[in-house]
């Protein structure tokens, strides 16, 4: 899969609009983003910004973009630090990558996975290339344990045939290799980091977890053992 990237990449300015945009979806979240703010910000005019990003619509699916790209970018990061290990020893490193950016870019997190802007809809034409990099890595770690015969997929219950379809659908729409079974697990493991990223970056965990990071290890850990072994 080749890796997204955005049309009309300028330098300087147009990252400079986006790094202001970080800064003021941290101070004020991603639904009070301003146009007109940036420019106040930056003491430059409207339409300078309109140059780049014509919509407050336009510059949020850049930023949906950059962060699923970073995201992806990250993760094969790690893939490739330990290209010579086993599959379990990258699976694991996979899982705590995924929560070191998220615990280091925390509006990006929430931005492209969290609650939606209101009257924002992302275009998937631009998207979903982007998202689909980003679970890429994953896929083609669970793939390579499949293709090693380390993948316990005896263990799934049996697969519906409306479920079948959609998983074929993805499967087509990103012109991704990999058997159904693993993007079906790809998918729910995703699923699993995600929902204990999501109470921890919204402070919803019990106060009683004094490192977050413990009980996101052992569900990695756990996770290895469920889909690969002891």
């Amino acid at each position: 899969m080749v890796r997204p990237t955005l049309k009309k990449q300028v330098a300087n300015l147009q990252e400079i609009i986006k790094e202001t945009a970080w800064k003021q979806i941290a101070e004020f979240g991603a639904p009070a983003l301003s146009l007109r703010a940036i420019a106040r910000e930056l003491k430059i005019t409207a339409p300078a910004i309109y140059n780049y990003f014509p919509s407050r619509d336009h510059l949020v699916t850049a930023l949906i973009i950059d962060a699923y790209i970073s995201l992806g970018d990250s993760q094969k990061s790690v893939l490739d630090d330990l290209a010579k290990k086993d599959g379990r020893t990258r699976f694991f490193a996979l899982g705590i990558a995924y929560r070191d950016w998220a615990i280091t870019y925390p509006q990006r997190y929430q931005l492209i996975f969290g609650t939606p802007i209101p009257n924002y809809d992302a275009p998937a034409d631009t998207t979903m290339p982007a998202a689909a990099w980003a679970l890429l890595p994953l896929i083609e770690t669970v793939q390579a344990l499949y293709v090693e015969g380390a993948l316990r997929t005896e263990r799934l219950a049996k697969l519906s045939p409306a479920l079948k379809s959609s998983l074929e659908a993805w499967k087509q729409f990103t012109e991704n290799t990999a058997e159904i079974e693993v993007l079906y697990i790809a998918y729910v493991i995703w699923s699993r980091v995600h929902g204990l990223m999501m109470l921890e970056l919204g402070g919803q965990l019990p106060a009683f977890f004094i490192d977050p990071g413990e009980i996101f290890r052992r569900e990695i850990a756990t996770m290895v053992i469920q889909y690969i072994g002891e």
